[in-house]
């Protein structure tokens, strides 16, 4: 009785506050105050809450959040989406629809560094957008291509979302949800390339005019120093050389050495990006810090336990149980973005995942796949909103262009969830899942 008044509460206060035009954040902290004031005293409300929005954010492991952040705008501004667009071009050349097909590698290149979809979308849908109309692409296929593939970087490593997930879920190896994330989100592209060149074939869109192997080879070498990226980031954290935090570092200080080099960034654009770092970093932190609070007091009150024996006694298949939490994290992911998403929904679904044997870096890619997909969903999707903008159509345009995308991505994370092997594979082979 007491999980279901703390559940009631929780979250009709939270989806009132959502609905009421409440930033996500505010509206988590003020539902989980109030349902603690339901069971606890005001002043031991007062102190608890403030204390977990505290304990939340006090962990090394997150500092890499704001570093890898502030990695992504440097690339931003740096000239490296140039140089990962022209290779982009060099592999899709030549195939129908070419610069749509130079759009899901160009994102799936940079979101792979940057690790960030909205980055990915506006960095690389902006640099293609006016090529592409001039053309003779359809802005809202344009748009909708860009928007279904920007998300690919949250699977492909380095990404905060795979660290997010390590902290809530009690220390999940980062190295494993890394190499986790190489299959989920190289199928993630091919699916949205499969779909886009059915469409260019269909309208006969056009390929590029092909490089000679002087000018292939030139571009590819530009952009080595942009790709070795990769290698040190990831490499060092699998190989144990650092941790995700201290990679998070080395990716800052990669990135400067290359605007230096590359000259691509004033003094003024250097200003402009630490600003913006500090702001989304204060977005960030302050959502994980309430969304800590929430699942405390979720906890306290035996709310994902409740949930577990819900779910576990209705069905009892475990074919039907984890489809049903597809089916809450799809809608979930329709009016939430990807962190909160992942600080609220991991302890309520990771004892479910757990207690029907699925390992906890799998259910990480199936959480963060279903979330990807919620970032190109009306009416909350960022991805949605910031590529339509950039490439000048409405929303009204561009969502029936998605509709196929969305097809072949639920199938996807279908196949995902009933396939370990897609997400357990490149780790189980390198030792990493314990």
């Amino acid at each position: 009785m007491e999980a279901l008044t703390a559940a009631a509460v929780l979250f009709a206060a939270f989806f009132i506050l959502l609905f009421a035009g409440i930033p996500i954040s505010v509206g988590i902290g003020v539902a989980s105050f109030l349902t603690a004031l339901v069971f606890l005293s005001w002043d031991d409300a007062t102190y608890i809450v403030g204390q977990q929005m505290n304990v939340g954010i006090e962990s090394f492991s997150l500092l890499a959040v704001p570093l890898f952040i502030f990695a992504g705008n440097i690339m931003n501004n740096g000239g490296i989406a140039r140089r990962l667009v022209d290779l982009a071009l060099v592999l899709a050349g030549r195939v129908p629809g070419a610069l749509a097909h130079t759009n899901v590698l160009g994102n799936m290149l940079f979101g792979s560094l940057s690790g960030s979809a909205v980055a990915a979308a506006a960095a690389i849908g902006g640099t293609l957008h006016e090529r592409q109309k001039e053309e003779g692409y359809d802005p809202a296929f344009s748009a909708s291509v860009n928007i279904a593939s920007a998300s690919t970087g949250l699977l492909i490593p380095p990404t905060t979302a795979a660290i997010v997930y390590s902290t809530v879920a009690g220390g999940v190896s980062v190295s494993a949800l890394f190499m986790a994330g190489y299959v989920p989100g190289i199928l993630m592209g091919l699916v949205v390339m499969t779909v886009a060149y059915l469409y260019a074939r269909r309208r006969r869109y056009p390929t590029t005019r092909g490089l000679t192997a002087g000018q292939g080879a030139k571009v590819f070498l530009r952009a080595i120093p942009s790709l070795l990226l990769i290698v040190v980031v990831v490499g060092g954290i699998v190989a144990g050389v650092f941790t995700a935090t201290e990679g998070a570092g080395a990716a800052v200080l990669y990135c400067l050495v290359l605007s230096l080099i590359y000259r691509s960034m004033t003094w003024t654009d250097f200003k402009e990006v630490v600003t913006r770092t500090v702001v989304s970093t204060g977005v960030v932190m302050f959502l994980i810090a309430a969304s800590s609070a929430m699942s405390w007091i979720m906890a306290y009150t035996g709310i994902p336990t409740a949930i577990t024996n819900a779910l576990l006694s209705a069905a009892e298949s475990k074919t039907l149980i984890l489809l049903l939490m597809v089916v809450v994290l799809l809608v979930v992911g329709t009016f939430m973005d990807i962190t909160p998403a992942i600080l609220i929904f991991t302890p309520i679904f990771l004892p479910i995942a757990t207690e029907l044997g699925m390992h906890p870096v799998h259910f990480g890619m199936m959480l963060i796949l279903a979330m990807c997909i919620g970032t190109m969903t009306p009416p909350v999707g960022s991805v949605l909103f910031v590529a339509s903008g950039a490439s000048g159509v409405t929303i009204e345009q561009v969502v029936p262009k998605l509709v196929p995308y969305f097809v072949g991505l639920i199938l996807l994370l279908l196949a995902i969830t009933y396939i370990p092997g897609l997400s357990l594979g490149i780790p189980g082979w390198m030792g990493l899942l314990g």
